[in-house]
């Protein structure tokens, strides 16, 4: 929650600062001023994208700087730098689970679980992909 308040306030914030230079540009343009109107409107309407996301999937999108740092991918990044050898555990433990799950997929003592296997599945077969691209972006 306090993230959404951190990104509606630098909503209205950049609203703000965008007010002022709009007037500026109406009389006296610049190119800083309109450069910083430009970056302005693009960091107002990041802001509003993940709030927007919030909203409807209770998940941010981690694009808006204020956030960018948070994300999950993000983290794995710093791990990957600080200490690879926990990297690699932890990819190593989701590589776990995503043969644990396939195999669940496959036994039938398991039919009333199916849909929960799947989702869990799909989980960590996104998690793999993060930590896929993380180790591609170190490079």
């Amino acid at each position: 929650m306090q993230a959404a308040t951190i990104l509606y306030n630098d909503r209205i914030n950049t609203w703000r600062r965008m007010k002022q230079l709009d007037e500026q540009l109406d009389s006296n343009p610049t190119e800083a001023a309109v450069r910083e109107m430009a970056e302005l409107r693009i960091r107002n309407l990041q802001a509003f994208d993940e709030l927007h996301a919030y909203d409807t999937t209770g998940r941010y999108l981690f694009r808006h700087p204020l956030l960018a740092h948070r994300s999950e991918l993000s983290q794995l990044r710093d791990l990957f730098r600080r200490d690879p050898q926990e990297f690699l555990h932890q990819h190593r433990l989701v590589a776990d689970y995503i043969r644990r799950y396939t195999t669940y997929l496959k036994r039938n003592d398991r039919q009333d679980r199916r849909q929960q296997d799947r989702e869990r599945l799909t989980f960590y077969q996104e998690r793999d992909q993060l930590f896929q691209e993380a180790m591609k972006t170190e490079h």
